[in-house]
């Protein structure tokens, strides 16, 4: 048994053994194969890399090559475009050379015959020299001669010589002014003419002259004694709260309110046609009914305002101003309707700017406003121009409504032509037949103004101011005016008139030159 396990041990040992031997001799077989095969692999790698590197190098050397090749063309074509500039250059110099040297010769030339010419014009002015004296002693002889004969000297005789020609000269100059003038003023007058005349075509008024009082009808004359209360006092304090006069006389069926406040006797007309409907009359009601109609006329004046300005198309006016603008519904000047007025004037402006292409809006607003500052009330003092521009200018209207309503008098410089369009839309406005009224005193006043201006020009006789005031007629005296400067003499009478004196429409100047000669037969 034992020798059996022996045998057996031995055998697994050698089995064991040459196991071991053949793994160990396998392994390095496999390991020197791998190694072969890495380093055939190795080989194969860098060859392929060295032909690579071949390659690129064969590639990298060709592109220089073409590179090298590209910047020599390029370097040779500058080469010779500036060889060619140069060649140009040379060609150029040698013109101008040439051009140079032909000049210089053609001065040398000149030269020469410039000393030429000096010599002649020397001997020409030896001659001169000898000619101007002979010339001065022929003039002396013949002024020593003329002197004689015709009894002046010299001196005087080129005095008369300068009047006369001075004389030709101011008749020439008017004589080129009149026409001037009279061309200018054609065309102007023309174009004018048909921008006025289409606006006052476009422009139908009535005549709106006012008055300064009321009348309130009553059913009888017992309402008379009602009126004036006892001892006086009913009417007294109708006066004291209405501010306007009342006269109670013998006119039938009659009471007349006197007042120039427009506002204050509309007030009063019907706080009395409602005391007499009423029948209730005393101190307290008259009180009562006269605060009630004041705040029932100011909103009415409000929406008069708005109405106008709907009427006219103006949109975005302060409230203020809209309540200004209703004031003018009782406002007058010269007994014309301030708010009828400025309507007009805002139709006109409209019209004008409509045909001279500026903004007809804006015109319209400037014409509405223009005389707003007569609404102000005594509190204010200045020029009602001036009143109105600061007030449109406190409620931020245009720069150009405000300049209008400033400059239509002239009491600031215009700086729009629609300002201009305001002014002659008023004077055309107040200048129309019945428009308004001009105070007897104000009226001589005026005339006499008119003709003392007139004569304060040189060499006029008298003046006559005819047809209302329209026209002036100067007399000239013949002696010291010709026809000529009697023509510039109405143009400077008009120019003074018009810088110096304030008149509605226009004032036509005529000056007459009359000359007689007288003789007697005996």
């Amino acid at each position: 048994m034992q020798l059996d396990l022996l045998i057996i041990v031995g055998a697994a040992l050698l089995i064991a053994a040459l196991m071991f031997y053949l793994g160990w001799a396998l392994n390095s077989k496999i390991t020197k194969n791998t190694i072969d095969s890495a380093k055939e692999n190795a080989n194969r790698i860098i060859e392929d890399a060295e032909k690579e590197s071949k390659n690129i190098k064969r590639e990298k050397l060709l592109e220089v090559k073409d590179e090298w090749l590209k910047k020599k063309q390029e370097f040779d074509n500058e080469v010779n475009n500036k060889r060619q500039k140069l060649q140009n250059y040379e060609k150029q110099l040698s013109q101008r050379e040439e051009n140079i040297e032909k000049k210089v010769e053609l001065v040398n030339q000149k030269e020469k015959d410039f000393k030429v010419l000096e010599k002649q014009i020397e001997v020409k002015s030896e001659e001169l020299k000898k000619k101007q004296v002979e010339l001065d002693k022929l003039i002396v002889e013949q002024n020593v001669r003329l002197e004689k004969t015709a009894g002046l000297t010299s001196e005087e005789a080129k005095k008369m010589l300068m009047e006369n020609m001075i004389n030709k000269a101011k008749t020439d100059a008017a004589q080129h002014v009149k026409e001037v003038r009279d061309q200018a003023k054609a065309e102007a007058k023309k174009e004018a003419q048909k921008v006025i005349v289409q606006a006052i075509q476009r422009t139908a008024v009535d005549h709106s002259v006012e008055t300064t009082v009321s009348v309130v009808q009553i059913q009888n004359d017992e309402m008379k004694g009602r009126i004036i209360g006892r001892e006086g006092r009913n009417i007294r304090a109708f006066e004291a709260a209405t501010g306007v006069d009342v006269i109670v006389d013998d006119t039938p069926e009659a009471v007349i309110l006197s007042a120039f406040d427009q506002f204050r006797r509309e007030v009063a007309r019907i706080s009395l046609e409602r005391l007499i409907s009423d029948g209730r009359i005393h101190p307290a009601r008259i009180e009562e009914v006269v605060q009630k109609v004041e705040s029932e006329l100011e909103e009415e004046i409000q929406k008069e305002g708005e109405n106008t300005l709907i009427h006219l198309g103006i949109h975005g006016v302060h409230a203020e101003l809209t309540k200004y603008i209703g004031r003018m519904k009782y406002r007058s000047s010269y007994g014309q309707n301030l708010l009828q007025h400025s309507i007009e004037v805002a139709h006109m402006c409209g019209i004008m700017a409509s045909e001279l292409g500026f903004d007809v809006m804006m015109a319209k607003r400037a014409g509405l406003m223009h005389d707003i500052g007569k609404t102000l009330d005594k509190s204010f003092e200045g020029p009602h121009a001036l009143l109105g521009y600061d007030l449109t200018k406190k409620y931020k209207e245009h720069p150009i409504v405000v300049n209008a309503v400033g400059s239509h008098h002239e009491d600031i410089e215009m700086e729009h032509p629609i300002a201009a369009m305001v002014q002659a839309a008023d004077a055309i406005s107040g200048a129309r037949p019945g428009a308004r009224r001009e105070p007897l005193e104000s009226y001589v006043k005026r005339l006499e103004n008119l003709e003392n201006l007139a004569k304060t020009f040189e060499g006029v006789a008298k003046t006559y101011a005819i047809q209302a005031g329209r026209e002036v007629r100067v007399i000239v005296e013949p002696d010291k005016v010709d026809d000529i400067i009697s023509d510039q003499l109405a143009y400077d009478i008009a120019q003074k008139i018009q810088e110096e004196m304030e008149y509605p429409g226009q004032i036509k100047v005529t000056v007459i030159r009359e000359v007689r000669k007288i003789s007697y037969a005996k």
